[in-house]
């Protein structure tokens, strides 16, 4: 998530004057859209409780906010909200679904912590600002770039107290200036707020405080930065390793008991075939024996004699009688 405030200029950022060169600018894309016949989402302004505000109201409610304030002091601050493709593959598959989810980020995430930031007991009801959903970017090859537009007054919603997020005084108790404002835990707490509403796993070399040291860090802090990315991905690849040792043993294990399913059930088919050929053998056993006491009743009743291999009747012999002489 990239969030800046843009420097006060004499072009379109002048904040000393009106903020109708600024609205001009940022209605500039929906004129563009509608020109090359793109109509799939567009809107008008939003703030904290509604939208499709239309520019002539954004223009009144912001230049007339200014109590008590010198003609070169500024009115208002831009403030640029950009997530990464990927925060914003997070946030929707549509232009519509990423649109309001940016409005709801604004609303639920960023302006509450904006106004926190002041150190004067602030809520975001007490934030007077604008927002304008942009999809394009001139300057960006990305294929997702959707982001949102903020003007944010000077003033609170009561036009009593002045609010500026470029001070360099942070919670100050005395002097002028008092509360002040911290950029710094600004960007991390909308960060924080942003993966928690979008439930968004954000990688150490994404995050701000990593980008930050290796911007602004001495090479101490950055060399600890770096060791502490290397070994998340030292981490990450351990864990990947173990998944994967831990799959392929629950695959051995399961073969492994097919196997002995299988084995058992094999031996149970060669259990099964024994008894099956031991009782065939009893029966047949038990067959000739009944076969022998049957015929052994049949000799005795008839006379005749069987062999004891193939049980054929024998017959009797007869006596050959002599001859007379």
């Amino acid at each position: 998530m990239h969030i800046d405030f843009a420097p006060p200029s004499n072009g379109t950022y002048n904040n000393a004057g009106s903020s109708r060169q600024l609205l001009n600018y940022l209605e500039h894309e929906d004129l563009e859209r509608i020109e090359k016949g793109i109509y799939t989402y567009t809107e008008g302004f939003f703030n904290q409780t509604e939208d499709n505000i239309y520019k002539s109201q954004v223009i009144k409610d912001i230049d007339s906010n200014i109590g008590q304030l010198l003609k070169t002091d500024a009115k208002f601050y831009a403030i640029h909200v950009s997530p990464s493709e990927k925060e914003l593959r997070a946030m929707g598959n549509t232009e519509q679904e990423q649109a309001e989810a940016m409005k709801c980020y604004i609303r639920e995430v960023f302006i509450p912590e904006y106004a926190k930031n002041f150190n004067k007991k602030l809520a975001a009801l007490d934030i007077k600002f604008y927002g304008k959903i942009h999809f394009d970017r001139c300057r960006s090859d990305n294929e997702l770039n959707m982001h949102c537009h903020l003007i944010v007054s000077r003033k609170d919603q009561s036009n009593k107290k002045k609010l500026s997020p470029l001070t360099n005084h942070k919670n100050t108790k005395k002097g002028t200036v008092t509360g002040g404002f911290e950029r710094v835990r600004l960007f991390q707490q909308a960060e924080q707020g942003f993966d928690k509403l979008f439930g968004y796993n954000r990688q150490q070399n994404e995050s701000f405080d990593y980008h930050n040291t290796m911007k602004n860090g001495s090479i101490p802090k950055q060399l600890n930065s770096q060791e502490q990315e290397f070994q998340v991905s030292e981490r990450k690849i351990e864990i990947n390793q173990n998944s994967n040792q831990e799959y392929l043993f629950s695959i051995n294990v399961e073969n492994k008991e097919t196997s002995s399913h299988f084995l058992l059930e094999n031996e149970n088919i060669v259990t099964k075939q024994e008894s099956y050929t031991s009782a065939s053998s009893f029966l047949n056993q038990k067959n000739n024996q009944t076969s022998d006491v049957i015929i052994s009743l049949i000799a005795s009743r008839t006379g005749l004699t069987f062999n004891n291999e193939n049980q054929i009747p024998k017959s009797k012999k007869k006596k050959k009688k002599g001859r007379r002489l």
